[in-house]
Protein backbone atom coordinates (compact mmCIF):
# COMPACT_ATOMS: atom_id res chain seq x y z
CA UNK A 1 0.00 0.00 0.00
CA UNK A 2 2.76 2.04 0.61
CA UNK A 3 4.56 1.57 -2.50
CA UNK A 4 1.32 2.41 -3.94
CA UNK A 5 0.61 5.67 -2.67
CA UNK A 6 4.59 6.84 -3.14
CA UNK A 7 4.03 5.85 -7.07
CA UNK A 8 1.14 7.81 -7.12
CA UNK A 9 2.92 11.08 -5.67
CA UNK A 10 5.62 10.48 -8.18
CA UNK A 11 3.39 10.69 -10.80
CA UNK A 12 1.40 13.40 -10.20
CA UNK A 13 3.43 16.03 -11.00
CA UNK A 14 3.46 14.15 -14.71
CA UNK A 15 -0.15 13.97 -14.48
CA UNK A 16 -0.43 18.14 -13.60
CA UNK A 17 1.82 18.36 -16.43
CA UNK A 18 -0.35 16.48 -19.15
CA UNK A 19 -3.17 18.38 -17.77
CA UNK A 20 -1.68 21.50 -18.58
CA UNK A 21 -0.91 20.96 -21.83
CA UNK A 22 -3.58 18.73 -22.69
CA UNK A 23 -5.70 22.28 -21.66
CA UNK A 24 -3.34 24.46 -23.77
CA UNK A 25 -3.56 22.39 -26.68
CA UNK A 26 -7.41 22.27 -26.73
CA UNK A 27 -7.71 26.29 -26.46
CA UNK A 28 -5.45 25.96 -29.69
CA UNK A 29 -7.34 23.25 -31.44
CA UNK A 30 -11.09 23.13 -32.29
CA UNK A 31 -12.96 21.34 -30.12
CA UNK A 32 -15.56 18.65 -30.78
CA UNK A 33 -18.98 20.25 -30.41
CA UNK A 34 -22.38 18.48 -28.72
CA UNK A 35 -25.36 18.68 -30.95
CA UNK A 36 -28.44 20.55 -28.85
CA UNK A 37 -31.15 18.69 -31.41
CA UNK A 38 -31.94 17.14 -28.00
CA UNK A 39 -31.72 19.45 -25.70
CA UNK A 40 -34.52 20.74 -23.19
CA UNK A 41 -33.23 24.05 -21.94
CA UNK A 42 -34.20 25.95 -19.18
CA UNK A 43 -33.31 29.48 -18.21
CA UNK A 44 -33.99 31.45 -15.26
CA UNK A 45 -34.17 35.07 -15.75
CA UNK A 46 -35.08 34.62 -19.39
CA UNK A 47 -37.40 37.34 -20.36
CA UNK A 48 -34.52 39.92 -20.67
CA UNK A 49 -31.36 40.76 -20.63
CA UNK A 50 -28.04 38.09 -21.15
CA UNK A 51 -31.15 35.84 -20.48
CA UNK A 52 -33.08 36.83 -23.43
CA UNK A 53 -29.80 36.55 -25.39
CA UNK A 54 -29.36 33.07 -23.97
CA UNK A 55 -32.54 32.06 -25.29
CA UNK A 56 -32.31 33.33 -28.39
CA UNK A 57 -28.76 31.50 -29.06
CA UNK A 58 -30.18 27.94 -27.31
CA UNK A 59 -33.16 28.15 -30.10
CA UNK A 60 -30.46 29.43 -32.57
CA UNK A 61 -27.56 26.59 -32.35
CA UNK A 62 -30.17 23.57 -32.52
CA UNK A 63 -31.88 23.28 -29.00
CA UNK A 64 -34.86 21.28 -29.14
CA UNK A 65 -36.88 22.96 -26.73
CA UNK A 66 -36.57 26.24 -24.56
CA UNK A 67 -38.07 27.00 -21.26
CA UNK A 68 -38.16 30.75 -19.69
CA UNK A 69 -38.62 31.58 -16.08
CA UNK A 70 -38.69 34.97 -14.86
CA UNK A 71 -41.01 37.68 -12.17
CA UNK A 72 -42.64 39.87 -15.69
CA UNK A 73 -45.03 37.70 -17.27
CA UNK A 74 -44.76 40.90 -19.96
CA UNK A 75 -40.69 40.28 -20.65
CA UNK A 76 -41.08 36.24 -21.08
CA UNK A 77 -44.25 36.40 -23.52
CA UNK A 78 -42.43 38.62 -26.02
CA UNK A 79 -39.33 36.31 -25.91
CA UNK A 80 -40.72 33.45 -26.24
CA UNK A 81 -43.38 34.77 -28.89
CA UNK A 82 -40.01 35.82 -30.67
CA UNK A 83 -37.91 32.38 -30.50
CA UNK A 84 -41.51 30.45 -31.46
CA UNK A 85 -41.46 32.56 -35.00
CA UNK A 86 -37.55 31.44 -35.25
CA UNK A 87 -38.54 27.70 -35.33
CA UNK A 88 -37.89 27.03 -32.01
CA UNK A 89 -40.72 25.23 -29.52
CA UNK A 90 -40.37 28.00 -26.63
CA UNK A 91 -42.64 28.01 -23.02
CA UNK A 92 -42.66 30.33 -20.40
CA UNK A 93 -43.58 30.15 -16.77
CA UNK A 94 -43.79 33.26 -13.98
CA UNK A 95 -41.78 31.82 -11.24
CA UNK A 96 -39.54 33.60 -8.78
CA UNK A 97 -36.33 31.30 -8.22
CA UNK A 98 -35.84 33.13 -4.40
CA UNK A 99 -39.48 30.91 -3.09
CA UNK A 100 -38.49 27.50 -3.11
CA UNK A 101 -41.90 25.95 -3.07
CA UNK A 102 -42.98 28.10 -6.04
CA UNK A 103 -39.78 26.79 -7.87
CA UNK A 104 -40.37 23.25 -7.06
CA UNK A 105 -44.12 23.44 -8.05
CA UNK A 106 -43.12 25.53 -11.54
CA UNK A 107 -40.44 22.32 -11.57
CA UNK A 108 -43.55 19.42 -11.55
CA UNK A 109 -45.64 21.70 -14.02
CA UNK A 110 -42.55 22.30 -16.41
CA UNK A 111 -41.53 17.83 -16.65
CA UNK A 112 -45.78 17.72 -16.95
CA UNK A 113 -46.01 20.20 -19.70
CA UNK A 114 -42.87 20.56 -21.84
CA UNK A 115 -40.80 16.93 -20.33
CA UNK A 116 -37.65 16.34 -18.40
CA UNK A 117 -35.17 19.78 -18.12
CA UNK A 118 -31.69 18.47 -19.74
CA UNK A 119 -30.30 21.73 -19.29
CA UNK A 120 -30.43 23.92 -16.49
CA UNK A 121 -29.20 27.80 -17.07
CA UNK A 122 -29.39 29.63 -13.65
CA UNK A 123 -29.24 33.16 -15.00
CA UNK A 124 -31.63 35.19 -12.68
CA UNK A 125 -30.19 38.12 -10.85
CA UNK A 126 -30.67 41.25 -9.02
CA UNK A 127 -28.17 43.70 -7.80
CA UNK A 128 -29.31 47.16 -5.93
CA UNK A 129 -25.62 49.11 -5.73
CA UNK A 130 -25.79 50.36 -2.56
CA UNK A 131 -23.12 50.60 0.26
CA UNK A 132 -23.79 48.26 2.91
CA UNK A 133 -24.76 50.68 5.63
CA UNK A 134 -27.25 52.37 3.45
CA UNK A 135 -28.68 49.24 1.72
CA UNK A 136 -31.99 47.90 3.08
CA UNK A 137 -32.17 44.61 4.99
CA UNK A 138 -34.88 43.35 3.04
CA UNK A 139 -33.16 44.89 -0.12
CA UNK A 140 -30.01 42.54 1.04
CA UNK A 141 -31.84 39.31 1.73
CA UNK A 142 -33.21 39.62 -1.72
CA UNK A 143 -30.20 39.23 -3.23
CA UNK A 144 -28.69 36.26 -1.66
CA UNK A 145 -32.35 34.84 -2.57
CA UNK A 146 -32.37 35.09 -5.95
CA UNK A 147 -28.56 35.48 -6.94
CA UNK A 148 -27.39 32.64 -4.63
CA UNK A 149 -30.23 30.19 -2.98
CA UNK A 150 -31.94 30.08 -5.94
CA UNK A 151 -29.61 27.94 -7.62
CA UNK A 152 -29.92 25.46 -4.82
CA UNK A 153 -33.58 25.13 -5.34
CA UNK A 154 -33.62 25.38 -8.90
CA UNK A 155 -30.67 22.71 -8.91
CA UNK A 156 -32.08 20.14 -6.58
CA UNK A 157 -35.17 20.22 -8.87
CA UNK A 158 -33.93 19.08 -12.26
CA UNK A 159 -30.85 17.71 -11.23
CA UNK A 160 -32.06 13.97 -9.84
CA UNK A 161 -33.70 13.14 -13.28
CA UNK A 162 -30.50 14.26 -14.94
CA UNK A 163 -28.58 12.07 -13.10
CA UNK A 164 -31.38 9.45 -13.70
CA UNK A 165 -31.10 10.00 -17.86
CA UNK A 166 -27.22 10.11 -16.88
CA UNK A 167 -27.43 12.93 -19.57
CA UNK A 168 -27.49 16.88 -18.51
CA UNK A 169 -25.82 20.23 -18.02
CA UNK A 170 -26.16 23.15 -15.36
CA UNK A 171 -24.91 26.77 -16.12
CA UNK A 172 -24.07 29.06 -13.94
CA UNK A 173 -23.86 33.16 -15.42
CA UNK A 174 -21.92 34.24 -12.53
CA UNK A 175 -19.43 37.54 -12.49
CA UNK A 176 -15.90 38.68 -12.16
CA UNK A 177 -17.21 40.13 -9.27
CA UNK A 178 -17.01 37.04 -7.81
CA UNK A 179 -14.02 37.12 -7.16
CA UNK A 180 -12.91 40.82 -7.56
CA UNK A 181 -15.62 42.72 -5.85
CA UNK A 182 -15.68 46.46 -6.04
CA UNK A 183 -17.31 48.93 -3.24
CA UNK A 184 -20.84 49.88 -3.58
CA UNK A 185 -22.16 46.39 -4.90
CA UNK A 186 -21.96 44.70 -1.56
CA UNK A 187 -25.18 42.79 -2.07
CA UNK A 188 -24.07 41.65 -5.42
CA UNK A 189 -20.61 40.98 -4.61
CA UNK A 190 -21.18 38.43 -1.96
CA UNK A 191 -23.59 36.29 -3.41
CA UNK A 192 -22.04 35.90 -6.96
CA UNK A 193 -19.16 34.67 -4.53
CA UNK A 194 -21.34 32.21 -2.46
CA UNK A 195 -22.84 31.41 -6.63
CA UNK A 196 -19.28 29.97 -7.27
CA UNK A 197 -18.46 28.30 -4.45
CA UNK A 198 -21.79 26.63 -5.09
CA UNK A 199 -20.64 25.40 -8.63
CA UNK A 200 -17.19 25.05 -8.01
CA UNK A 201 -18.36 21.69 -5.44
CA UNK A 202 -20.88 20.82 -7.57
CA UNK A 203 -18.80 20.51 -10.15
CA UNK A 204 -16.21 18.89 -8.57
CA UNK A 205 -19.35 15.97 -7.05
CA UNK A 206 -20.72 15.55 -10.26
CA UNK A 207 -16.90 14.29 -11.92
CA UNK A 208 -17.91 10.86 -11.17
CA UNK A 209 -21.38 10.97 -12.64
CA UNK A 210 -21.39 10.41 -16.46
CA UNK A 211 -23.15 12.75 -19.34
CA UNK A 212 -23.75 15.39 -16.52
CA UNK A 213 -21.44 18.75 -16.50
CA UNK A 214 -21.46 21.93 -15.14
CA UNK A 215 -20.32 25.53 -17.01
CA UNK A 216 -19.16 28.51 -15.07
CA UNK A 217 -19.67 31.71 -16.61
CA UNK A 218 -17.83 34.89 -14.98
CA UNK A 219 -17.88 37.91 -17.22
CA UNK A 220 -16.72 41.58 -16.74
CA UNK A 221 -19.28 44.29 -17.04
CA UNK A 222 -21.79 43.45 -19.48
CA UNK A 223 -24.14 46.36 -20.68
CA UNK A 224 -27.65 45.30 -19.97
CA UNK A 225 -30.17 47.01 -17.88
CA UNK A 226 -29.13 45.72 -14.30
CA UNK A 227 -26.06 47.48 -14.47
CA UNK A 228 -27.39 50.28 -16.26
CA UNK A 229 -25.31 53.90 -15.16
CA UNK A 230 -22.07 51.92 -13.95
CA UNK A 231 -18.99 53.83 -15.44
CA UNK A 232 -15.32 52.37 -15.77
CA UNK A 233 -12.50 54.94 -16.07
CA UNK A 234 -10.83 53.14 -18.89
CA UNK A 235 -13.96 52.09 -21.45
CA UNK A 236 -11.53 52.13 -24.05
CA UNK A 237 -9.16 49.33 -22.42
CA UNK A 238 -12.23 47.98 -20.49
CA UNK A 239 -15.15 48.09 -22.71
CA UNK A 240 -18.72 46.42 -21.78
CA UNK A 241 -19.63 43.20 -22.78
CA UNK A 242 -22.19 42.85 -25.26
CA UNK A 243 -25.20 40.41 -24.18
CA UNK A 244 -25.15 38.60 -27.35
CA UNK A 245 -21.36 38.42 -27.69
CA UNK A 246 -21.55 36.92 -23.69
CA UNK A 247 -24.52 34.41 -24.94
CA UNK A 248 -23.02 33.38 -27.30
CA UNK A 249 -19.62 32.44 -25.91
CA UNK A 250 -21.82 30.76 -23.08
CA UNK A 251 -23.67 28.55 -25.43
CA UNK A 252 -20.34 27.43 -27.19
CA UNK A 253 -18.77 26.51 -23.57
CA UNK A 254 -21.74 24.40 -23.14
CA UNK A 255 -21.20 22.32 -26.32
CA UNK A 256 -17.51 22.11 -25.47
CA UNK A 257 -17.97 21.17 -21.98
CA UNK A 258 -15.87 23.94 -20.83
CA UNK A 259 -16.01 23.86 -17.02
CA UNK A 260 -15.12 27.87 -16.55
CA UNK A 261 -15.28 30.71 -18.84
CA UNK A 262 -13.62 34.20 -17.99
CA UNK A 263 -14.90 37.05 -20.87
CA UNK A 264 -12.57 38.63 -21.61
CA UNK A 265 -9.93 36.33 -21.46
CA UNK A 266 -7.55 39.25 -19.73
CA UNK A 267 -9.98 38.29 -16.31
CA UNK A 268 -7.68 35.31 -15.68
CA UNK A 269 -5.16 37.56 -15.30
CA UNK A 270 -6.91 39.70 -12.34
CA UNK A 271 -7.28 36.19 -10.50
CA UNK A 272 -3.77 35.63 -11.07
CA UNK A 273 -2.80 39.12 -9.52
CA UNK A 274 -4.90 38.57 -6.81
CA UNK A 275 -3.32 34.62 -5.71
CA UNK A 276 0.15 36.33 -5.05
CA UNK A 277 0.09 40.54 -4.75
CA UNK A 278 -0.20 42.01 -1.56
CA UNK A 279 -3.58 44.21 -0.38
CA UNK A 280 -2.23 47.36 -0.42
CA UNK A 281 -0.55 46.83 -4.83
CA UNK A 282 -4.51 45.44 -5.06
CA UNK A 283 -5.69 48.80 -3.35
CA UNK A 284 -3.46 50.83 -5.81
CA UNK A 285 -5.03 48.87 -8.76
CA UNK A 286 -8.46 49.88 -7.90
CA UNK A 287 -7.91 53.78 -7.29
CA UNK A 288 -6.25 53.09 -10.91
CA UNK A 289 -8.70 51.19 -12.57
CA UNK A 290 -11.47 53.43 -10.75
CA UNK A 291 -13.68 50.78 -9.22
CA UNK A 292 -14.22 52.47 -5.79
CA UNK A 293 -16.19 55.08 -7.73
CA UNK A 294 -17.51 52.91 -10.56
CA UNK A 295 -21.12 53.08 -8.85
CA UNK A 296 -21.17 56.36 -8.23
CA UNK A 297 -23.69 56.45 -11.07
CA UNK A 298 -25.35 53.45 -10.66
CA UNK A 299 -29.30 53.04 -12.02
CA UNK A 300 -29.97 49.97 -12.61
CA UNK A 301 -33.19 48.45 -14.10
CA UNK A 302 -35.44 51.34 -14.01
Amino acid sequence: MELKSACRMLLFPVQMLYYLVKASLSSLLPSRKKDLGKEVVLITGGGRGIGRHLAKEFAKQGARKVILWGRTEKCLKETSEEICLSGTECHYFVCDVANREEVYKQAKVVREKVGDVTMLVNNAAVVHGKSLMDSDDDALLKSQHINTLGQFWTTKAFLPRMLELQHGHVVCINSILSQSPIPGAIDYCTSKASSLAFMESLTLGLLDCPGVGCTTVLPFHTNTEMFQGMRVRFPQLFPPLKPEVVAQRTVEAVRADKAFLYMPWTMHALVLLKSFMPQVALEEIHRFSGSYTCMNTFKGRT
